[in-house]
């Protein structure tokens, strides 16, 4: 069993290759040149990124465009370390968005996500998640931090949680181990957008 100070320090170790994977995929730059305002969300904003490889930005322009949606992505799809690119237009469902998930394998031959979710400024979402963010970092303990980050790295690899689950579970809950948690969300099924602010 691994102990919590090898848990953190893995944690730590993602997260800094995840800084470096958006330094060396230039994703914040791309969008910029659609003069796109890119705001992070997510694990690796709350300092919560464990071993799911994925970074998560908002990104915002006056109007939806498809054409310079495409075209920030296609910059950054020239990087040669970019594998796959992924692309829903969800601009008439309840999300209001256009969806990217870009594939990159790092230099040490891990494979990362990036999704980055397309809106308008002024819609419905806009902020939303920025919002959760920053209410996490708040109130957040550093018990429960290593509650969540433990509960990350012992759920299987095959198995897809959304991290709102754990913030849910461990901030409003005080879930503090994985039976547990595989119990709550057995009671608490995830449907949607989780309309929850800590």
């Amino acid at each position: 069993m691994q102990t919590t100070e090898e848990i953190l320090k893995l944690a730590q170790q993602n997260q800094q290759q995840a800084w470096q994977v958006i330094a060396e995929t230039d994703v914040i730059g791309c969008w910029q040149s659609i003069n796109a305002r890119v705001n992070l969300i997510g694990s690796l904003k709350t300092g919560l990124l464990m071993k799911h490889r994925d970074i998560d930005f908002h990104i915002y322009t006056p109007k939806l465009d498809v054409v310079e949606s495409f075209s920030a992505v296609s910059l950054m799809a020239k990087h040669p370390g970019i594998a796959a690119v992924e692309y829903a237009n969800l601009s008439n469902e309840e999300d209001a968005c256009l969806e990217w998930h870009a594939k990159y394998c790092d230099p040490n031959g891990n494979l990362w996500q990036i999704d980055m979710i397309h809106m308008a400024d002024g819609s419905r979402w806009d902020g939303y998640f920025e919002k959760i963010a920053e209410r996490i970092e708040k109130v957040m303990t550093p018990k429960q931090k290593e509650t969540i980050l433990r509960l990350k790295f012992e759920t299987p690899d095959d198995v897809k949680i959304a991290g709102i689950e754990y913030y849910m579970a461990v901030l409003r809950d005080g879930i503090e181990d994985y039976e547990q948690f595989v119990k709550w969300r057995q009671a608490n099924p995830l449907t949607g957008i989780a309309d929850w602010i800590p």
